[in-house]
């Protein structure tokens, strides 16, 4: 999970990357990236670990559900930025809109952290690691 979260924070700011200009490829590429990548991660977790988890650790069922919540407000956000991207709205916006990403997926993540780590390392999943945590934890990059 830390090592998905480290590569999701690099991807953010590859996504802020300074001097990025309206229409730059670049920066188009890279918000469309970080966006599916935090999207895919979301997605491994509500489908996979997280049922696991509650099976096994009942007592997180409201942890889940707080994570779950966040990950609807940070889908919507990222839908804003597919939104801006598409319209080709000006740098400042799409440097607000993933401010506000950033925001709150370091909330998130941080409060994740606390909430599992300890639980994720007594936790026998037979899972394949990119289906549960995305890609980027495929990737394998951050150590």
């Amino acid at each position: 999970m830390r090592r998905t979260h480290a590569a999701l924070r690099k991807a953010l700011e590859a996504a802020r990357s300074p001097g990025a200009a309206l229409g730059d490829q670049e920066l188009l590429l890279h918000c469309r990236g970080f966006c599916s990548a935090l999207e895919k991660h979301h997605q491994g977790e509500e489908l996979i670990l997280f049922p696991a988890l509650e099976a096994t650790h009942p007592e997180l069922a409201t942890v889940l559900r707080a994570l779950v919540e966040d990950h609807g407000l940070i889908a919507e956000l990222l839908s804003a930025m597919g939104e801006a991207l598409a319209s080709d709205a000006p740098v400042v916006e799409l440097e607000r809109q993933l401010d506000g990403i950033g925001a709150i997926m370091e909330s998130h993540f941080r409060y994740e952290e606390r909430q599992l780590l300890g639980v994720l390392d007594t936790l026998e999943l037979r899972a394949d690691v990119g289906e549960v945590f995305g890609p980027v934890e495929v990737a394998g990059d951050i150590p």
